[in-house]
């Protein structure tokens, strides 16, 4: 018995403490996060390719309507509503005609800055095992080297 009460007042207390929010919610951004100067960069007679190499991928082509392709982010912070950007490409015979959307509203740099937090090296910024001095290690273990010191493994090297 005092084990069941003490298990009904558990799951009450966490239930309460769900919906009081007190439960960590993470930040959460899908989508396109465009750059402000691509975007500044785009004129009306680029090539779709142009388009693709300066902002990426579109979230949204239409198969009913391969000459518009949307742009779309949606940010949610906790506590707060979800904010939804688009930006909206309009091309005529694979050549761009119109842009038009509200993905650069007043807090979209607050956006960018956001998001950099979220980016990791996780080398904490080493290269790796690449050798950047230019110098050719001559211990390499035996690896790579063929009969009599050639690096020639053929038949006639091992003749000799």
């Amino acid at each position: 018995m005092h084990k069941l009460i003490r298990t009904l007042g558990l799951a009450m207390m966490a239930t309460a403490i769900a919906g009081c929010g007190l439960l960590y919610t993470p930040d959460v951004q899908q989508g396109n996060l465009l750059d402000k100067k691509n975007v500044d960069q785009l004129q009306p007679g680029m090539t779709k390719r142009q388009v693709l190499v300066l902002l990426g991928t579109p979230s949204v082509i239409s198969p009913f309507d391969q000459d518009r392709w949307d742009y779309v982010s949606t940010f949610s912070h906790r506590g707060r509503a979800m904010t939804t950007r688009t930006l909206t490409l309009s091309f005529n015979n694979d050549t761009l005609v119109r842009t038009e959307g509200d993905f650069f509203s007043q807090d979209a740099q607050q956006l960018l800055k956001d998001s950099e937090k979220y980016k990791a090296n996780p080398t904490g910024g080493a290269d790796g095992d690449k050798n950047t001095d230019g110098k050719k290690e001559s211990s390499d273990g035996g690896f790579g080297v063929g009969v009599n010191g050639s690096s020639d493994d053929s038949p006639a090297s091992k003749r000799q």
